[in-house]
């Protein structure tokens, strides 16, 4: 049984209804590190907020371990393309708040086991920050305090602190300068290998898919009248060796029967 079964699902949003993915069928397994690319508007961040569980397909379901699931949970982390930081919380608060609040409720504070779970919390908190490549130093900034990249690494170790089983990326590196990009693409990298978690990561770069992903997908519609459907799903050689990224570009947007697939470096 895969991790993530996506059945048929299609979505409309609108009056009179405009078709945004139609009969989309995917098998994602554990482990696997999938990014979805499409031009804007395909429906990619409508996908994953359906992984999700923020919103509902009009047909078709959504099966995690073969359960479908209603709500945001804590299986499922996510990093939105702008920053999710609460600008009145240090680092260190960001980055244990969601644990926090799941096991104590927002007045958890006032029960005797609270502390001795948020010490607990906050020692786990710093092992993220080095491993993101933050000092600990920085967990007593603020949000406005911190440079974009710095902030977006804050995002993933948010998280990444709830253990999450399947981590959902929303163009999580598009608002970055190129060279903060190649580092965050590193660095979620290294995080996927060495904690296994399945990430499904959405983008309208090539080059990032090809440099990130084991496997890409290509959302696109077969008419303007049409919802997106599945037109390519790729296996990515990992490692994928730069020499080998212009034939897999290649082979990416004519599978896909377009050519508007960003393909600028990143």
């Amino acid at each position: 049984m895969a991790l993530i079964e996506i059945d048929d699902i299609s979505v409309a949003y609108g009056t009179p209804a405009k078709t945004v993915l139609d009969s989309v069928s995917l098998r994602i397994e554990e482990g696997e590190f999938v990014c979805v690319l499409g031009q804007t508007g395909c429906g990619k961040s409508t996908l994953l907020r359906l992984v999700l569980g923020s919103e509902k397909p009009l047909a078709g379901r959504i099966l995690i371990d073969g359960v479908e699931h209603h709500q945001p949970d804590r299986t499922r982390g996510y990093v939105p393309q702008r920053y999710s930081l609460f600008p009145d919380k240090t680092v260190l608060d960001n980055i244990t708040f969601g644990p926090e609040v799941s096991e104590f409720g927002l007045f958890g504070h006032m029960t005797p086991s609270f502390y001795r779970r948020r010490r607990e919390l906050r020692r786990e908190a710093f092992g993220y920050l080095e491993r993101i490549g933050l000092r600990e130093s920085d967990s007593r900034k603020y949000p406005d305090q911190l440079s974009g990249g710095m902030q977006q690494r804050v995002a993933i170790a948010q998280a990444l602190m709830t253990k999450p089983r399947i981590l959902l990326m929303d163009e999580a590196f598009s608002a970055l300068d190129p060279g903060t990009r190649r580092g965050m693409q590193q660095l979620i990298r290294e995080l996927w290998k060495a904690t296994g978690t399945t990430i499904l990561f959405v983008t309208h770069n090539t080059q990032e898919a090809l440099r990130l992903g084991t496997r890409v997908i290509v959302l696109a519609k077969d008419g303007p009248e049409r919802g997106s459907r599945v037109k390519l799903d790729l296996p990515v050689p990992d490692p994928c060796f730069e020499e080998e990224i212009p034939h897999l570009v290649h082979r990416l947007e004519s599978g896909a029967g377009w050519h508007a697939v960003s393909a600028h470096s990143c």
